[in-house]
């Protein structure tokens, strides 16, 4: 990559580029499941595997508690996405998924700013700098919308800012070659958390959409562009490539058509958008006003 630091135009193309160098392109091969139709790189988080042989995944998505983690998984995913030509985003979770006294966030802050959590950071990070496919954290992500649902959301932005200042630090240390994606939900406000240029290399941003929740509150059907074009706005004006790092859609057959062939062909509508990410699982934890978890996998989001 040759291309002047800030020349954002180049800085796009070129990443664009990276993700679709990774493309496995295996002559006769047919996938399983086809992404969505369109040009713009695409990823998955699939624990279930049902992306497992489609061709068209550039990215492969993770997500990971600092605590009580697993690290070998981390190799085995890094095999797993080397033999089909993917890119690893990885999403640290700073708290630990079993539920104890430590998922609060006074003990989280305390915890990060007395050095208690460098050595969480500092493990992960060392084994994905031995990893063989290329890298990007995504550490602390919707730190912007405060609906209780993580315990680093909702700070004030000046203690945010420092506690990502100093994880990823920390994680640069042993890790040069990573790059790392600073990634709020998208809502009004997320400017306030911006840790500064020398610390996202790329924007992320979350967009979900839900039939029953949209004809509840806006009595219409919400498209992709609806959700997506405001939250777009707010991430470009970093000047960074922008990332949705979490998408998913769920409703009747033709709201999940509508969506499907909508978030990959964006046409130039987002010129610093490169790539859209899909979460294939069940949403971890309950919308609001009683509508449950809705369930994003591509085999369970049609609704009757």
């Amino acid at each position: 990559m040759t291309c002047v630091k800030y020349e954002l135009d180049c800085v796009c193309r070129n990443f664009r580029a990276l993700l679709i160098a990774l493309l496995f392109g295996a002559a006769g091969s047919v996938p399983v499941l086809a992404a969505p139709p369109g040009d713009l790189p695409f990823g998955v988080y699939d624990p279930g595997g049902d992306f497992e042989n489609d061709t068209n995944v550039q990215i492969e998505h993770l997500f990971l508690p600092w605590e009580d983690l697993y690290l070998r998984s981390l190799y085995e995913a890094d095999t797993y996405a080397l033999e089909r030509k993917r890119a690893l985003l990885v999403t640290i979770e700073p708290w630990t998924w079993s539920r104890s006294e430590r998922n609060t966030p006074q003990h989280l802050r305390q915890g990060i700013f007395d050095g208690s959590y460098d050595e969480n950071m500092r493990t992960i990070c060392e084994v994905l700098n031995t990893l063989q496919s290329p890298v990007t954290v995504r550490w602390g992500h919707e730190m912007d919308d405060n609906n209780g649902q993580f315990i680093w959301a909702g700070w004030d932005p000046k203690t945010y800012i420092a506690a990502y200042h100093r994880m990823i630090d920390v994680c640069r240390e042993v890790a040069p070659q990573a790059r790392y994606m600073w990634s709020p939900t998208g809502l009004e406000g997320m400017e306030d958390y911006y840790p500064g240029d020398d610390y996202a290399d790329v924007v992320g941003i979350s967009v979900f959409g839900y039939q029953p929740w949209d004809q509840d509150h806006y009595d219409r059907d919400r498209t992709f562009e609806d959700i997506m074009a405001p939250r777009y706005e707010r991430a470009a004006i970093f000047g960074k490539p922008v990332v949705v790092g979490e998408l998913g859609y769920s409703g009747k057959q033709a709201y999940v058509d509508m969506w499907e062939n909508a978030v990959r062909n964006v046409g130039d509508r987002y010129p610093q958008l490169v790539g859209v990410v899909y979460f294939n699982f069940p949403e971890v934890y309950n919308w609001p006003e009683g509508y449950g978890r809705p369930d994003w996998r591509v085999n369970r989001r049609v609704l009757e």
